[in-house]
């Protein structure tokens, strides 16, 4: 992020807190632990399942994952924050040349982070102190549609998007994810970025109360009355059905696309050459799959005290020097980097 978008956020989560008695909203970085064909959450213990994942947290992650406490289960974790064994994963993202081969697009450390690898930003955020209530053990949660192919037409509500950057060093980054109508599109930027591009997940903020997750892995969660919560709004009304508001998880992750601006490699016709690891061309089913796996009740008291970004003194933090250890063996040996003919999956 530049130094004055930087400022922006700084400046905005202060008003934010000033209106609501103390709002937080923690943003931290964490390295990937595992690029890998595996999927606990929708498709677990099937080695391998159908498409490629970038995952970070805690090394508890498998093809198979323990309903209970994953704090328990993990020795490490891939985030700065310690306290942190959660895991989070997204499809990757592609490039397919003209003549028809498949390279997997990097992934660049997103800025005011440190030296992390690869891996996303990871945002949790709350309204003020006692508004939220931290998951439990056990809660998992899945947000997107890997199916949609159209827009849902949400605007600034948006919860999937994607910012094309004007040049090097996060350039044009001055407003909020899926806020600004120049960079940011819900499906795949059709032009060239300078900068690369970032991805957002935005995950529903209602709770049922009472499932700790549903067969879908989405039934037991829901936006707001009125719909979509957009990026740390979280004032709106949670649903008779899910009553219960949960903080707001966001992840952001950069993808060096830059790597792939020749418009001589792009298809003849000129359209965009990106696609999901799960095959989406439009960039509409981006989603992104969740496994909480905070220690005890440390979440709980980063919400309720008005921690920011990377400065909680609820929280232990660690450096990315220890953080980049935190690694998963891979459960499918396949090329992950290489050129290929198809993607992984995709007979």
């Amino acid at each position: 992020m530049a130094p004055s978008a930087w400022l922006s956020l700084l400046a905005f989560a202060a008003a934010a807190q000033a209106q609501s008695g103390g709002s937080a909203m923690l943003r931290f970085g964490c390295s990937n632990i595992v690029i890998d064909r595996i999927d606990p959450l929708v498709d677990p213990g099937k080695i391998p399942s159908p498409h490629v994942h970038q995952i970070i947290g805690g090394d508890a992650f498998n093809a198979s994952m323990p309903v209970g406490d994953i704090s328990q289960v993990a020795t490490c974790t891939s985030c700065t924050y310690e306290e942190d064994f959660s895991n989070y994963w997204t499809a990757n993202v592609y490039f397919k040349a003209r003549n028809g081969t498949f390279k997997r697009v990097p992934i660049m450390v997103n800025d005011a982070i440190g030296a992390a690898n690869g891996g996303m930003t990871v945002y949790y955020s709350s309204p003020g102190k006692g508004a939220v209530t931290a998951f439990k053990p056990g809660f998992r949660m899945f947000s997107g549609d890997a199916k949609r192919r159209t827009p849902t037409n949400l605007g600034k509500s948006t919860q999937s998007c994607f910012r094309c950057y004007d040049g090097p060093n996060f350039k044009g980054n001055v407003m909020s994810p899926c806020f600004d109508p120049q960079r940011d599109t819900e499906g795949f930027p059709t032009k060239p970025c300078l900068g690369g591009w970032r991805s957002s997940v935005i995950f529903p903020i209602c709770w049922d109360g009472k499932n700790l997750d549903s067969p879908n892995h989405a039934d037991h969660i829901s936006h707001p009355v009125g719909g979509p919560a957009s990026f740390t709004v979280m004032s709106a009304k949670c649903p008779s059905t899910h009553p219960v508001k949960i903080p707001q998880v966001h992840l952001e992750i950069v993808w060096d696309t830059t790597k792939f601006n020749n418009k001589n490699d792009w298809p003849a016709d000129g359209s965009q050459p990106f696609v999901l690891s799960h095959g989406d061309t439009t960039g509409f089913g981006q989603h992104g799959d969740y496994v909480f796996g905070w220690k005890g009740d440390s979440l709980q008291k980063a919400m309720d005290n008005a921690c920011f970004a990377a400065s909680c003194k609820q929280l232990k933090s660690q450096s990315f020097s220890k953080a980049n250890q935190c690694v998963v063996k891979n459960a499918v040996k396949e090329n992950n980097d290489g050129w290929l003919e198809r993607l992984p999956g995709m007979e």
